[in-house]
């Protein structure tokens, strides 16, 4: 059982008192529009489609029942069923909108569509266009609640990443508007990953080229977003503005600026530029919407979640060139599992047409940098019985997770290329469990 479709009849306005305190305010004004994103990411599944005005949010005409097979895309009678409903309501709307201009009286059908539309004010007014506005709508609560569960996966690191760049922690909520947290999501755009970044944009805050796109990778691209996100917000000066300008671009949003300040009600309503349209007027919106539905997942899928345990892969940083097959060697992995883990190297990298350069973050399995060390140890140990021909009574075994040999007190893990061959590659880093 899923919850009632939210409504709300707050009125706009665009007043900055209105702003309630927070690192991310939420206007009155918008509080419409969290509340249709609620309802996409919580509410309508993916068999459901709402007919709705595209710019008050609140006016939904009806929200469709899809027949049949529910796929990511539309069925061909899925596809006829949208349109003919949507042909439908533009008539409906036209036709209502002739018969206000003209002062005629109105038929019951035509009564109950006003009340739909009657608290936007000036009904002449609302009805100007109405037709053209429609939009659909599919919900998303699926796809939102597999988001929700991979991002067990990530969330802990992402809130470090944003909380060391000294950034608000709940940023890691972003990829939920942006790919669902899939990390192979693509955009029409070319943005790609979970963080959706385009090549352009990733350029200039991660490692882009031939051999490494860490646009793949889901750590790495969110080291690249508190990067853009600390550009924006130092650039724009609030977090509506930065975080809008993740879709509109910091450029697009200072142009905005410059019309409206930082009234940012005005600038979603008001602000006209061929590039601002629907997704980036709600893009805020969307954050606040998905952070809420992130934040109460029992009032949104009573039904339960199943988050994917935190990701805890070991993680070493090259020191000098190297193929894959070396590493492979190195750590004793298989490549094909060190491919699989490390998302962003590219195809030249994987079949080892290029090297890996120095400085490439390279995913480990679990366990690995400890299993070497525990390795290494018990080697030193069976070195030492064999020049002292007996073992000495004070040596102890240095089990997994103790990181000091028991008579020098010398880390086994060093920051810099170590004399023992197994290290000769890398210096490592590895991340709290």
């Amino acid at each position: 059982m899923t919850p009632s479709i939210e409504t709300s009849s707050t009125p706009r306005t665009t007043s900055a008192a209105s702003i309630t305190p927070g690192v991310f305010p939420k206007p009155t004004a918008i509080e419409t529009q969290v509340a249709f994103w609620r309802n996409v990411y919580g509410v309508w599944s993916r068999s459901q489609v709402a007919l709705h005005d595209n710019r008050f949010l609140d006016v939904i005409y009806e929200v469709i029942q899809l027949p049949g097979d529910i796929t990511e895309g539309y069925t061909p009678s899925q596809k006829e069923l949208v349109r003919e409903r949507t042909a439908y309501w533009q008539s409906r709307l036209r036709d209502l909108e002739q018969k206000v201009a003209a002062g005629m009286p109105l038929a019951p059908n035509d009564q109950r569509l006003v009340s739909k539309i009657s608290p936007r004010g000036n009904l002449k007014t609302a009805l100007q266009g109405a037709s053209d506005r429609l939009r659909g709508q599919r919900g998303l609560r699926e796809r939102f609640k597999r988001g929700l569960e991979i991002s067990g996966r990530y969330d802990h690191r992402f809130r470090d990443i944003f909380r060391q760049a000294g950034l608000p922690e709940d940023l890691a909520y972003l990829p939920h508007v942006e790919s669902s947290f899939q990390t192979q999501a693509r955009s029409s755009a070319g943005a790609v990953g979970i963080w959706q970044f385009t090549r352009a944009a990733a350029e200039r805050f991660m490692s882009v080229n031939m051999i490494i796109d860490e646009r793949l990778d889901p750590i790495a691209s969110a080291h690249g977003a508190a990067r853009y996100l600390s550009h924006a917000y130092s650039k724009l000066g609030s977090w509506p503005l930065a975080v809008t300008s993740y879709n509109h671009g910091v450029s697009g949003m200072l142009r905005a600026k410059q019309y409206f300040g930082n009234d940012f009600m005005r600038i979603v309503y008001d602000y006209d530029h061929p590039q601002f349209g629907f997704a980036s007027r709600n893009f805020y919106a969307e954050f606040l919407a998905a952070r809420e539905v992130a934040r109460q997942p029992e009032r949104f899928f009573p039904e339960g979640l199943r988050y994917e345990k935190p990701l805890d892969w070991d993680r070493v940083i090259l020191t000098q060139n190297a193929l894959v097959s070396t590493l492979s060697r190195q750590y004793d992995t298989d490549k094909s599992q060190l491919i699989a883990l490390n998302a962003a190297w590219t195809e030249p990298a994987k079949s080892e047409r290029a090297a890996l350069p120095a400085g490439t973050a390279v995913w480990l399995p679990s366990g690995t940098l400890r299993q070497i060390a525990y390795r290494s140890q018990q080697n030193r140990l069976v070195a030492r019985e064999r020049e002292d021909g007996k073992a000495s009574p004070n040596v102890k075994v240095n089990y997994p997770g103790n990181r000091k040999t028991p008579s020098t007190g010398t880390p086994i893990y060093s920051s810099s290329r170590s004399k023992n061959s197994n290290y000769k590659l890398v210096k490592t880093r590895t991340f709290a469990r």
